[in-house]
């Protein structure tokens, strides 16, 4: 065959490290016998996306295979889907777990072209995995259209309890303040707001980016200190990082207080990236760690359903909750790994593990907290909006006491169910790359609550 190959990258990570691994890529593949055309440098923006799109276009091939080598959006996989009609890949690449910056985050990238992908009924095949591996057989395997994602629906729950009728009642009237649009290629956060109100009785307002920002420098020095006071007894090293960044980033949590306040909000949903670094100068991340420790779960990226999803996971949990990214899962050790740049509750900490100040592993500014999850049972919920009708999505595991897999705040899981089958799960039900994490056991509760609200249940 002819395969048209794209490979995705975005400059803002580990590019040294990513151009050995599309090596890698580019190696097995030409070991296939197959004709590969197409660019073989990454293309990091979308002028040079169409244009290489054009060029597969021209060299009439008989599959376009994306090669997620480092996170990307979806916005270049769906165009490129709805460009072809020849059968789609996509191919991302794990990293090993050091301890260090997510030099990749390929999977996430994969993560959000499933779930673009299910939204436009676009069938694709799919692999993760290491090119310097045993990947002969999987790879092809996937050239021959054999490893398609399929489509994974859930199924209509019943079962009403006191702990379900609880939750549904305690989300009526609840607010949620969007502050900034979700990314571009952020389909995983595209939302409703009639249709979430209908659903949950949860109200959203939207403000803008400057609302926050204006609200953080009109905060008194006397609040940033308080805020300042607060995060020292949460983590060490704050006089490690730059302080006058840091000073701009503490004054975002006293900004959200008081647009808090103000608007009687019970969850933000807050576009993080890239302008609270760029306009701004200061990072949310930890800021949301400190509400959420508060019980006022942050959802970072303008993802509403996030937040939603949050609110739901903290009535029935009673406890903090942490929205993360999956960013690895590996068969041969049976975990995965959910991360986030640095927003876990602070409670969430190992106890084995110091709490440090560091900086955005992309935009090197702070303030973010960086700690490993504590060992224990977590629960794993998402209100979806996959193949676009809304659903819950529910999984289980045990945290491990393992060495922080990445910086930031991380932990490494083992779920109830063999990690490959989770993974293909996930790829098939279109999830959204966020879910909401809390300690315990709650799936009863949350089965009982997605029948209260008449969503269809997916147990992965």
């Amino acid at each position: 065959m002819k395969i048209g190959i794209l490979p995705l990258g975005r400059p803002t990570f580990d590019v040294p490290f990513a151009e050995e691994k599309l090596a890698a890529m580019l190696a097995a593949l030409d070991a296939t016998g197959h004709e590969i055309v197409g660019q073989r440098g990454l293309l990091f923006d979308e002028d040079a996306t169409r244009k290489a799109m054009s060029g597969l276009q021209a060299a009439a091939v008989d599959q376009v295979l994306v090669l997620q080598v480092t996170f990307t959006d979806a916005s270049m996989t769906a165009l490129a889907a709805s460009s072809f009609d020849q059968p789609l890949s996509i191919w991302a690449v794990p990293e090993p777990r050091l301890g260090g910056r997510l030099r990749l985050n390929a999977f996430c990238g994969l993560n959000l072209a499933s779930h673009a992908l299910g939204l436009n009924g676009r069938a694709f095949s799919w692999l993760y995995a290491d090119p310097s591996g045993e990947i002969t057989a999987d790879l092809t395997a996937l050239l021959a259209g054999d490893r398609l994602a399929g489509r994974l629906d859930a199924k209509p729950v019943s079962g009403t309890s006191a702990d379900g009728a609880r939750v549904a009642a305690a989300l009526r009237g609840r607010r949620i303040a969007r502050i900034g649009e979700h990314p571009v290629g952020f389909d995983t956060c595209a939302y409703d707001a009639q249709h979430l109100n209908a659903l949950t009785g949860v109200s959203v307002d939207t403000l803008r980016l400057d609302d926050l920002f204006n609200a953080a420098k009109e905060v008194s020095q006397e609040a940033a200190d308080a805020v300042r006071e607060a995060a020292e007894g949460d983590v060490a090293g704050l006089g490690d990082v730059d302080q006058e960044e840091l000073d701009r980033s503490l004054r975002l949590k006293a900004g959200l207080d008081d647009l808090r306040k103000r608007g009687g909000y019970d969850a933000f949903a807050i576009r993080c990236w890239p302008e609270t670094f760029t306009q701004y100068g200061g990072a949310v991340c930890g800021p949301a760690a400190m509400l959420g420790e508060g019980k006022v779960p942050c959802a970072c990226e303008a993802d509403v359903f996030g937040a939603l999803t949050q609110l739901v996971l903290l009535e029935a949990a009673q406890a903090p909750v942490f929205l993360t990214d999956l960013v690895d899962m590996d068969a041969g050790d049976d975990t995965g790994v959910v991360w986030h740049c640095g927003q876990a509750p602070i409670s969430m900490r190992d106890q084995e593990a110091e709490a440090t100040a560091t900086v955005h592993t992309n935009r090197k500014q702070p303030l973010l907290y960086q700690f490993p999850l504590k060992p224990g049972p977590v629960t794993f919920v998402r209100i979806s909006q996959a193949f676009g009708s809304a659903r819950m999505v529910l999984s289980h595991g045990e945290m491990l006491r393992r060495p922080m897999a990445f910086t930031g705040t991380s932990g490494v899981v083992r779920f109830d169910r063999p990690a490959a089958a989770v993974l293909g799960d996930i790829v098939a039900c279109g999830l959204e790359h966020h879910m909401a994490l809390a300690y315990g056991d709650h799936r009863q509760t949350l089965r009982a609550t997605a029948a209260e609200l008449g969503l269809p249940l997916l147990e992965i």
